[in-house]
């Protein structure tokens, strides 16, 4: 067998389409290389698909299925929506780290959700009462989520038209200012930060609006299965998002952040690496060269010294670079924003995602019914004890 081979073997020998095996790429259970002589093409390693092939024949004997169920209901969902290729993500073919430079979220939704009219995430009243953050954000959600509508028998623009407004009310929920202005401008408005800001709010919602197939937009889909109404499935997403192996990773960042200005950077450092332990949010299983994304957005700024300092050190003595979480928390600290805004710029960028997944769920028209045990879907940071942990469903 040969140590490549074209798109159209790979997916004869799995008995899958391209869209699944997408999936397994971006899973990291399957290499991808460019065709040297096609760059449009892409090659795909024969080894990875053997295994692949044989674990799958393997899961439809019975009697396999019932001493080794974890790759038996693994679950497989393709999409279109995010996609990764040489260590990039894009949204439905465009490269989602150059589309930040200038997009803003709601061109980033009108791409994802295939809105035929520009998305508009504006509100000119905010119906939050009390402080603003996460318990603002979940109340206002599962209010909505209480009385919403099931998506059944809906036209996508009414559902769109829906999306709109429960991105902008969780905005709001997390002290967006009210007003007709692009989403990053009412944030920044909010946050009471000068439009330089706004700009780096505006390059972190586009970089964080969708990820693939992540813990979180697996459970929106398994909810818009059900029918059930939009709200509900951005809560069932969110809440998932809520844990710190996924979205609020930036949580753990800033705790160490906290360390390394109490402390000081060395006496940190020389911890973790005397334990055999990696500090929180260095490394990320789909970038190993590092990740894009928080590239991109560490450029536009310069973090305060000793957390830049850290970085630097991190990366020289453990080869780990830094991924978006680190990135978000170092962007909170520069600018003193919000305890929680890195979990909110997450939050509301991702809805983005989560909704687009919904919407798609809602074209398969399947519902989603994991038995037995199975290994989820990838949660976003690279915590390795969160990889090989086996959930049930």
């Amino acid at each position: 067998m040969a140590s490549w081979i074209s798109m159209s073997e790979a997916c004869k020998l799995l008995g899958v389409q391209p869209q699944t095996l997408y999936a397994y790429v971006s899973r990291g259970k399957l290499e991808v290389a460019p065709d040297p002589a096609d760059t449009r093409r892409r090659l795909y390693r024969a080894e990875d698909v053997a295994v692949l092939a044989k674990r799958k024949q393997a899961g439809r004997k019975h009697e396999t299925l019932a001493a080794n169920t974890l790759f038996g209901s693994e679950p497989s969902i393709p999409t279109a929506l995010c996609a990764f290729s040489r260590g990039r993500p894009y949204y439905k073919g465009r490269d989602a780290v150059s589309m930040a430079r200038t997009a803003t979220l709601e061109d980033a939704a009108q791409l994802l959700w295939g809105a035929e009219r520009a998305v508009d995430f504006s509100s000119l009243k905010s119906t939050r009462s009390g402080k603003p953050g996460r318990d603002a954000a979940f109340a206002a959600l599962a209010s909505l989520a209480a009385a919403g509508h099931s998506t059944g028998g809906r036209l996508t623009r009414v559902l769109h038209a829906e999306g709109q407004n429960l991105v902008g009310q969780l905005a709001n929920a997390f002290g967006a200012w009210p007003g007709a202005e692009p989403l990053h401008l009412r944030l920044a408005k909010g946050w009471k930060q000068p439009a330089k800001v706004a700009e780096l709010l505006r390059t972190a919602l586009v970089l964080l609006a969708d990820h693939e197939l992540t813990s979180s937009a697996f459970v929106a889909r398994i909810a818009a299965s059900t029918g059930a109404s939009l709200p509900a499935c951005l809560l069932a997403g969110l809440t998932t998002l809520s844990g710190p192996l996924h979205g609020d990773a930036s949580g753990r960042v800033r705790a160490l952040f906290s360390e390394v200005e109490r402390l000081g950077e060395d006496q940190v450092l020389a911890h973790y690496l005397s334990n055999g332990l990696s500090p929180a949010g260095f490394g990320h299983h789909l970038y190993p060269d590092g990740d894009p994304r928080a590239a991109a957005l560490l450029a536009l700024f310069e973090p305060p010294k000793v957390i830049s300092r850290f970085i630097g050190k991190v990366t020289k003595l453990t080869g780990l670079q830094p991924n978006i979480d680190v990135a978000l928390a170092a962007l909170v600290a520069h600018h003193r924003l919000p305890a929680d805004a890195a979990f909110g710029l997450f939050a509301t960028a991702r809805s983005v995602g989560l909704l687009a997944h919904s919407l798609e769920q809602l074209g398969v028209a399947q519902v989603i019914r994991p038995r037995g045990r199975y290994v989820g879907p990838m949660p976003e940071s690279h915590d390795q004890n969160a990889y090989g942990e086996t959930r049930k469903a």
